[in-house]
């Protein structure tokens, strides 16, 4: 299945399975497909700290930071502890207080809602699968163009097999408690890579730690 969308539903990641899992800062949690097939999402790391595999990315980052799909926060305020303008930008609020209250900036917002400092973010971040965001990574990715400052940076996480997939998903917590549907996708890096120059990214870097797979794209 396939997907045209411009941004995201808001709504089902507002849903109370996703809310409640942040809310608890734990799981279980996962995007089902229609099929049956199961995503496991990782809660718990995402309310953590910052582990091995995230600092490689934070060691990477310069001048202002956008970080979209920030979900609770934990490269937002670790970014900001380390000097930077950071900002999260995520449609839940539970996941935008949770930014603000272990110390980071963040707003409620969709990527594709006007944003401060559009075309002058040093680097964006698309991690923990954000590039699935909207169901449609080449818009999302001259999106993100819109955003950033000529010379800057966007660091991907991608998916370590070699996919690329755009699907109807919902939100279940494994009880019965589902969300909304809504349209995802998931790249590995050559999906990606060839996706990023059609909207003027250049590849730069990729690497892996911890199991996980990124890319580094530059303007």
């Amino acid at each position: 299945m396939t997907a045209q969308l411009t941004e995201p539903a808001p709504q089902a990641w507002r849903a109370d399975p996703y809310a409640d899992a942040l809310r608890a800062g734990q799981g279980p949690l996962y995007l089902r497909r229609r099929d049956g097939w199961l995503l496991p999402l990782e809660v718990e790391r995402w309310c953590a700290e910052p582990d091995a595999a995230d600092r490689t990315v934070l060691d990477r980052c310069t001048g202002p930071v956008l970080d979209i799909g920030c979900g609770p926060g934990r490269l937002v305020a670790a970014l900001a502890g380390r000097g930077h303008a950071a900002l999260g930008v995520d449609v839940t609020p539970e996941a935008v207080a949770r930014t603000v209250r272990a110390g980071g900036s963040a707003l409620c917002r969709s990527v594709f809602d006007p944003l401060p400092r559009e075309g002058g973010w040093g680097t964006v971040l698309l991690i923990d699968g954000n590039i699935g965001i909207g169901g449609d990574p080449g818009t999302l990715l001259h999106r993100v163009a819109e955003l950033t400052c000529p010379g800057g940076s966007l660091l991907v996480e991608v998916a370590g097999a070699d996919v690329e997939e755009r699907v109807e998903v919902y939100v279940e917590d494994g009880a019965g408690g589902r969300g909304a549907c809504f349209w995802w996708a998931r790249l590995g890096t050559r999906a990606l890579c060839t996706g990023a120059k059609a909207a003027g990214w250049t590849p730069y870097d990729i690497w892996e730690a911890a199991g996980r797979h990124f890319v580094h794209l530059t303007r």
